[in-house]
């Protein structure tokens, strides 16, 4: 009996497997290199094989042949400034089935608004972490070395194995792409990416650099009812300001099953809005938002940027502070970027947006009203997290990003390889925390800030006067042809 249910199993994850190789093979597209030569584009490809196709070109190791990671790339080639976006949709290792792992890069080229000087930025959002306040805690409602931790993703784990007669969430997520659009102008660009029913694994973890491991067996499972990433893109060549904002949306969280121990089989409840249960049995009236706030869990984001100059080196600075490998609280202020010898060249601001809306499920049920609370944000060293194990999935990705600037900007390509591709080489990792939680929707929006030399198009009056100039040059041809013409009638 035993087993006949590891062979059902085994079938319906096999099955499971080849649904989504179809769905997600289907729908992609190649990612060219005349399509950086584009003013704009959006396109969902297989990375993997834009790395195989690419890799030998530029002295990379290709990615395997059964890798694949299907990604929404969209593009903006506007007013000097270059801005490639890639949103993971889902990943696949080998033999792993299709994993939903949320990741999200952009990259922007551009010279500097006052020496003319090449610059490429990159930012990548890496996961959400869960963290518990300790009575160690260094930094309260901001998450330290001295905290329980819970990295919020997935990683293959094989629940089925456990579980043979319990249905749990697919760790494929559905993704919804919002299409790139511009205004008339061309100054202003929008586009996102959204996780429905993402399903996610909670691994106890740590981000000291003496203990960067994570447990191998999960806390917990989770299932939010979205991830949602919108971006805006301003350009204003008036200014030589290029922003970019960034909307969060972390839905609410509708399920969660705790693992209490993993006694030859694993024990658990489950949670939701109703109430307790264990093996579908009803436990008690403890909602999962209830459980939520009485163990004081609250959530967080995590994210890192780099900048990379051909011939200068750069510093990163908040209030004075360098931020680079240090723990420095940036919620109400800037971080600035600066070359070696003093020009700014980029603004990520904190303050513009310091405040996030918690929308409380239990009180209203639509999801129309909203709390306002601060959102703690500080700057963190990097090697607890960068070396953590739980990323190897992302570094895998993270590693050929580099192959991207081959087409945006190969003169940059060199140190692309040598910075992007290495979160250790991070000038500065975040982590934006949400105390105010119990397991709610939330949205947040951090702005960055682009100092560049633009081309800008022409104005009004400039226009004007290059239709007086073609009007003037119209009307002497036609003169001169009839001119012309006279004298040859006059000579017949």
């Amino acid at each position: 009996m035993k087993r006949a249910k590891s062979w059902t199993a085994i079938l319906l994850l096999a099955f499971l497997w080849l649904s989504l190789i179809v769905n997600t093979g289907s729908a992609a597209e190649t990612l060219l290199k005349s399509d950086f030569n584009k003013e704009n584009f959006a396109k969902t490809t297989d990375f993997f094989d834009y790395v195989r196709a690419n890799a030998l070109l530029h002295d990379f190791q290709p990615s395997p042949q059964n890798w694949h990671a299907y990604v929404y790339v969209t593009y903006v080639n506007k007013f000097g400034l270059k801005m490639l976006y890639t949103g993971l949709c889902n990943v696949s290792f080998g033999d792993q089935v299709y994993l939903t792992i949320p990741m999200q890069t952009f990259m922007m080229h551009y010279k500097t608004a006052e020496k003319g000087r090449n610059v490429l930025v990159s930012s990548s959002f890496i996961m959400l972490l869960a963290f518990n306040d300790s009575e160690y805690s260094i930094y309260p409602d901001s998450p330290d070395r001295n905290d329980t931790l819970w990295g919020s993703l997935s990683l293959g784990f094989n629940f089925q194995k456990w579980f043979p007669n319990v249905t749990f969430p697919s760790l494929c997520s559905k993704t919804i792409n919002y299409p790139l659009t511009s205004s008339e102008d061309g100054y202003t660009w929008s586009w996102g990416m959204k996780y429905t029913n993402l399903t996610a694994i909670w691994w106890r973890t740590y981000i000291s650099p003496d203990n960067h491991t994570y447990s191998s067996h999960p806390f917990a499972l989770t299932t939010y009812d979205e991830l949602t990433f919108n971006y805006t893109l301003t350009i204003d060549p008036s200014t030589h300001k290029a922003t970019l904002t960034e909307n969060y949306v972390i839905g609410r969280m509708r399920d969660l099953w705790i693992f209490q121990g993993w006694f030859i089989i694993p024990f658990y409840s489950h949670y939701n809005s109703t109430g307790c249960y264990m093996y579908n049995h009803k436990i008690s009236n403890e909602t999962i938002y209830q459980f939520i706030e009485r163990n004081r869990i609250k959530m967080s984001i995590i994210e890192f940027q780099n900048f990379i100059m051909l011939d200068h080196k750069t510093e990163c600075l908040a209030n004075g502070k360098n931020v680079t490998d240090n723990e420095v609280f940036v919620s109400n202020t800037t971080i600035s970027t600066y070359s070696d010898d003093g020009e700014k060249i980029f603004d990520t601001s904190f303050g513009v947006k310091e405040n996030y809306k918690l929308y409380n499920f239990t009180e209203d049920p639509t999801e129309t009203s909203y709390q306002i609370y601060e959102a703690i944000t500080r700057t963190v060293q990097i090697e607890g997290i960068a070396k953590n194990e739980i990323l190897h999935s992302h570094k895998n990705v993270l590693k050929y990003i580099p192959l991207l600037v081959a087409n945006m900007h190969p003169e940059m390509l060199q140190k692309a390889k040598e910075k992007i591709a290495n979160i250790t080489r991070a000038d500065y990792l975040y982590i934006i925390s949400y105390s105010n939680y119990s397991g709610y929707r939330v949205e947040h929006d951090p702005v960055y800030t682009v100092y560049i030399t633009t081309e800008t198009a022409p104005t009004n009056q400039t226009a004007k006067y290059l239709i007086i100039i073609v009007v003037v040059a119209v009307v002497i041809i036609v003169a001169a042809l009839i001119v012309k013409r006279r004298k040859r009638e006059n000579l017949t």
